[in-house]
């Protein structure tokens, strides 16, 4: 649900910040008050392609920003955490800066961000699985792309039909399939050079398995490597350290000892030196230890029976695994699993391609039964729902034109099933029918989305509906048809629309006056939510025209209370 905009900048508005409240939220104004240019600042929202030609004379920059609550939104909350964006608090911020000089941009709850990531987050073309439901749809003259796309006509009939789950759990094993299909080609292709194929991953495994390598490996070759090469010194600094600490008589032991023997021997008159120098006895017990762990160190080095040509020899292989295979032990390792998992399967190739032939036939056989039954069911409702928005066009003053529901048979499946459908128009029993782009107008597109919402009923997705022109043409009685349609859909959805008729605008849960004044610069659109009296004048102005009369007035206030009777 759109919960906030915000437009700065943006051809003749200023600056304009909107509250919109859940249920129908009703826009109106005079001719040419500048509603079409905050539906078109709505459609940025939705990922439409921008230009410079908006931004407001004399400023070097537009802003148009909205916020969602996505709350019940939890496929757009996944979609936002696969993209790393932060969805706190249950919102949705887009925000995007037109620049007159230099690239324009877009942020995505403060993220930089894509129009095309903002349009699959906002207003994707319905997906074939039915998955991606958009957060706003509008027709009209500003954006009819999912009305007029055939994936969302299907999502409409099987909505209808209650064969949504059945889609679904068909696309999921279609997928299976195809990947399934793809491992099979890959295996098929992998046939021309099988056996030179298997020579090589051989001769790979056995290069790194000749090191017999294991976690730890690395850093113990690595050791024994440096080990090796300083063997000579080490006994040279073994022996220097025994001669230097202990085994000369002038070693620092000897002469530690001497010493305290010294100090000992003076005691006997009481002078209390000894206690200055007892410490020494600690420092010679530490020397003692080093010689010791010195000599452990050289002995345990020279018992591992170390080979410099052979750790050489070991070290050089291994840094050629490294240039090979990567640059870590790990790395070596994983690359040993791959080549082992890969020889193992062109060994058992040809009962791996068995299996996955039978499963493959196996599951396009299921296929095939499902999408029957799918077929079966889109052709028992296509009649009922043409039928049934037939008669909310004809209510709504369409009598002329009558919908469509076309189902043609596919070659072959595909991932909804056996079908091609296609919403049609015709203006006669014996008219010929043609697709919705080139026979109906914004108007008409408004009436028969409306029809078809009013029809196929709720969404468990809910989103925000902008219908533009919907009212267009029509008056009387219709009018009021149309505004209780609107009504009925804002019970789950929100709806927001553009309307000149007091009919449809009475129903409203929230009103908004949209005007345009002059300014120093040109004209300046503002935006108002009205309070009760408000709304009483304003549909007093859509009955009556400029000159309010009492009339008029009294008729507002009735439309207004039979909506509270709803």
């Amino acid at each position: 649900m759109l919960i906030e905009l915000m437009v700065k900048n943006f051809a003749i508005i200023d600056e304009v910040h909107i509250s919109f409240q859940s249920g129908l939220n009703i826009l109106s104004g005079e001719t040419g008050a500048g509603k079409s240019v905050l539906l078109k600042s709505l459609s940025l929202m939705m990922g439409e392609k921008s230009s410079t030609d908006v931004i407001r004379s004399g400023k070097d920059q537009a802003i148009v920003e909205g916020a969602f609550d996505i709350s019940r939104r939890s496929d757009i909350k996944a979609a936002l955490t696969g993209l790393g964006i932060e969805s706190s608090e249950d919102l949705l911020v887009v925000k995007r800066v037109l620049m007159r000089q230099g690239k324009s941009r877009i942020y995505i709850n403060g993220t930089m961000s894509t129009l095309a990531t903002l349009q699959g987050l906002i207003a994707p073309l319905v997906e074939v699985t039915g998955h991606s439901i958009p957060l706003i749809e509008m027709t009209g003259q500003h954006d009819s792309r999912n009305l007029l796309s055939k994936s969302y006509h299907m999502d409409l009939l099987d909505r209808y039909a209650g064969a949504l789950e059945l889609k679904h759990s068909y696309s999921e094993s279609y997928r299976k399939f195809k990947s399934i299909e793809q491992e099979l080609e890959r295996l098929n292709d992998s046939n021309r050079n099988h056996e030179q194929r298997l020579d090589f991953l051989s001769y790979q495994l056995n290069e790194i398995e000749s090191l017999n390598l294991s976690e730890g490996d690395d850093e113990l070759l690595e050791r024994q490597y440096n080990t090796a090469r300083s063997s000579e010194r080490l006994n040279q600094f073994l022996n220097e350290t025994e001669s230097s600490l202990f085994g000369e008589d002038d070693s620092a032991i000897a002469r530690v000892h001497k010493v305290i023997q010294k100090a000992k021997e003076l005691e006997k008159y009481g002078l209390g030196l000894f206690e200055k120098i007892q410490p020494l006895e600690n420092v010679k017990t530490v020397l003692e230890d080093v010689i010791f762990d010195v000599r452990h160190f050289t002995n345990q080095a020279e018992a591992e029976g170390l080979n410099i040509q052979d750790i050489e020899s070991k070290m050089a292989k291994y840094r050629k695994l490294q240039r090979k295979y990567g640059t870590t032990l790990q790395e070596i390792l994983s690359a040993q699993t791959s080549i082992s998992n890969e020889l193992d399967e062109l060994k058992n190739r040809d009962q791996i391609i068995e299996s996955l032939t039978q499963e493959k036939s196996d599951l396009e056989k299921n296929l095939k039964k499902v999408a029957r039954s799918l077929s079966e069911k889109r052709k028992k409702y296509a009649s009922m729902l043409a039928k049934s928005v037939n008669g909310e066009l004809e209510d709504l003053n369409m009598k002329g034109v009558q919908l469509v529901v076309s189902i043609e048979p596919l070659e072959e499946i595909n991932s909804t099933g056996q079908d091609s459908v296609q919403f049609r128009t015709k203006n006669s029993n014996q008219g010929d029918e043609k697709a919705l782009n080139k026979a109906a107008s914004g108007g008409e597109l408004s009436r028969i989305l409306l029809s078809l919402k009013y029809t196929v009923g709720d969404n468990e997705k809910p989103r925000t509906y902008l219908f533009d022109e919907v009212d267009n043409g029509v008056s009387g009685e219709t009018a009021e048809k149309v505004g209780k349609k609107l009504k009925a859909i804002s019970g789950d959805q929100q709806v927001i629309c553009v309307t000149h008729l007091a009919q449809v605008a009475h129903w409203a849960d929230s009103h908004y006056l949209i005007k345009k004044t002059p300014a120093k610069t040109g004209v300046k659109m503002s935006v108002l939510e009205l309070k009760k009296r408000e709304r009483v004048e304003e549909i007093a102005r859509l009955i009556s025209g400029e000159k309010i009369t009492k009339t008029s007035l009294a008729h507002a206030e009735q439309l207004i209370s039979q909506n509270s009777l709803h």
